[in-house]
Parts: structure tokens; sequence; C-alpha cells
């Protein structure tokens, strides 16, 4: 299993020996973190906690990777590659993500090694998924995860899946590709998960009116800000006063930035990565992308002060920040924000009717 980024630099995890020391490692690292954000730059606390998740993960697909050496089977019978998707993808995780996982195996060369290659990975994706739930990782409450048999598969088949998915431009397989867009290798063959998104810029080129259907998808969750400026808060139950971040800023600006990425044929799938893209190629000004970068950013510190609990095993966030973190300064910052990504939803809006018609 090859590494990726972030392992070296922390040794502790890469001698943990099970689950459980890994575990004891992320909840004093969390709290380190966490205790952070109110001293140190929020980018470099991103950028630490991002690794520490790498680290924790990669080194849980080691251990499960031994469990089924003990359990009987011999190393993987190909190459294969673990793919992040969400915010792992975009290495935008919180202190309680969940997993979006997959993984891409190599082409079997026969139906035996194709019959060996299913019963392999079925049971190590089911192992690797098992130890990361008792490490706090939640699995994905739509199944979007390595474990579901339809996220477990040869390159192949994920290129014969892709290609359904753009010929069937249906909400769901739109959902799909968006998904598939923010992919990344956490473990193993890089250039499986390469070969997957290389299939998928294919098809993209081939069928550019799925940008349409990717906008009515991308457009689904707006900013909350009401029309003269205010913000558009929670007004019952427990999260009363409080601000959806999750699904009220930082997925439609996800969504916006990640289509402009498609677009304009950039491959990166981290947002504030996209944005850079985006102004190299000169696709956004200077200026959106001064605009762009502080918005996320504070976006992203305020995911991090989301309230949080612990289920059993697991870290649970409610994606919302609650009424009194909201102070009067951190609130008028984030209208600017939420304006400011309001407008860049008006704008994607714009060019797709320009370009394809229609409402």
């Amino acid at each position: 299993m090859s590494s990726r980024s972030g392992e070296k630099s922390h040794p502790a995890i890469q001698a943990a020996k099970d689950v459980n020391a890994l575990r004891t490692i992320r909840e004093t690292e969390q709290q380190r973190l966490s205790e952070a954000l109110a001293a140190e730059p929020f980018l470099s606390v991103a950028e630490s906690l991002s690794a520490i998740h790498e680290a924790l993960v990669s080194r849980t697909l080691e251990l499960a990777e031994q469990e089924m050496a003990r359990l009987g089977f011999t190393a993987p019978p190909v190459p294969y590659a673990y793919m992040l998707f969400g915010s792992g993808g975009r290495e935008e995780m919180t202190f309680s993500s969940d997993q979006d996982s997959g993984i891409v195996y190599g082409n079997p060369e026969s139906e035996d090694e194709a019959a060996s290659c299913e019963a392999y990975f079925a049971r190590f994706a089911e192992e690797a998924v098992k130890l990361l739930i008792a490490l706090g990782y939640p699995p994905c409450e739509g199944n979007v995860i390595a474990s579901n048999p339809q996220w477990c598969l040869s390159l192949r088949q994920w290129e014969e899946k892709v290609d359904g998915w753009f010929a069937d431009p249906s909400w769901e397989n739109v959902r799909y590709l968006l998904i598939v867009a923010d992919g990344r290798t956490v473990a193993g063959d890089e250039r499986l998960a390469d070969g997957l998104k290389d299939r998928f810029r294919t098809d993209m080129l081939q069928n550019p009116v799925i940008t349409r259907r990717m906008m009515e998808n991308t457009l689904r969750h707006k900013v909350l800000v009401g029309i003269f400026g205010q913000l558009l808060r929670e007004r019952y139950g427990e999260n009363a006063g409080g601000l959806d971040i999750k699904y009220g800023a930082y997925i439609p600006m996800v969504n916006v930035f990640r289509l402009l990425a498609l677009q304009a044929g950039i491959r990166a799938a981290g947002t504030l990565v996209r944005i850079e893209a985006l102004r190299s190629a000169g696709k956004i000004s200077e200026r959106e992308a001064e605009e762009a970068i502080s918005a996320f950013t504070l976006v992203m510190k305020l995911r991090l002060l989301t309230a949080a609990r612990v289920e059993g095993t697991q870290w649970i966030g409610s994606g919302k920040v609650p009424k009194e973190q909201l102070t009067k300064e951190l609130a008028q910052s984030l209208k600017r924000a939420l304006k400011f990504g309001k407008r860049m939803q008006r704008r994607v809006e714009r060019e797709m009717q320009d370009r394809f018609g229609g409402r």
C-alpha cells in the first residue's frame, strides 16, 4: 500500500497497532486543534486536521489488510485505489466528517480472477468500513461507501458505470457524477483513480449538455442570506437562532466552484485549489478570486465551530453553528461572504442560460 501525504509527519499513527490506539490519537489531536483555532491561522489548523485524518484513514486501511491476512486471505489479487469523496476528497474534513468512499481495483484477466477480486474487495471494504466506524467516522447516510458493491468495482466496471451516468443524466446520476468529480486517492495505486478521472473527463467533453444538468443540481442549495441581506437563521428547535453553515453556505460554494472548475477542465478537487486554478486560467477575476478565498475560508472555519456530539463510537456533526457562536462581528463577516456566494450562484445560472437557453 503506497502512502499519501501526511503519514510521515505522524509516526505515532503509523506505529499504532489497533484502532483503539488510533482513536486515542484522534481524540488527542482533535482536542489540540480545536483549541488551536483561537490562536493559530485557520488554514494551518485545517491543513493539520486534513493530514491527521488522512494518516488515520491510511493506517486503518493497513490494519484492514492485516485483518484480511488473519482471516486467511492472501494479498490483494490486483492493485487497488481506496478513494475518498465529499469533504474527504476535497481535503476539507471537519472534526465530525463521515465516510464517503469507494474502491477502484485493477481489471481482472479472467472470470476466476474476477470472482477472486470481487470476494476479496467486498470483504476488505467491509473490514475497512467497520474499523473506520470504530475510529469514529460514521458511514455515509447516502450509502456512498466502499462496502456498497456499487462503489467497489474494477476500473473497467467503473468506466462502464460512469458512461451510463452520462448517457442517462437523471437527477440521481448527475449527483453521482458530482460525487466522483471530488474523488481522491487516500491509499493504494493512484493510477487507477486517475484512470477513472480520465474517463470522467472524456465523457464530460463528449456530453457538453451535462453541464446544464449539473447546474440544476448545483443550485439546489441556496446560500442563507435574504433579499435584504439578513442571515436566514434556524427558527425552531434546539438550533433556533443558529445557522445551517453546511447546507446554507459551505455546500453552495463548493457546488459553484466545482461546476466552474469542471467547465474549465480543471481536475483539482479541493475548493481553494479550484479557485486558484480558475484565477490562473482567467475564468474568474483577481477580485473574484480574492473574495472567494476570503469567503470560503471563513465558511470552512465556521464549519469547525459547528455543534457535534458523540453517539456510540462515532462523532456526529450537526452542520449548524450555534447561536452563541455567531457574534455580531462574525455575523457581519458571514453576511459579506454569503452575499458573494449568492452573486456567484447567479453568475453560474446566467452563464448556463446564455449557453443552453431556458429558465
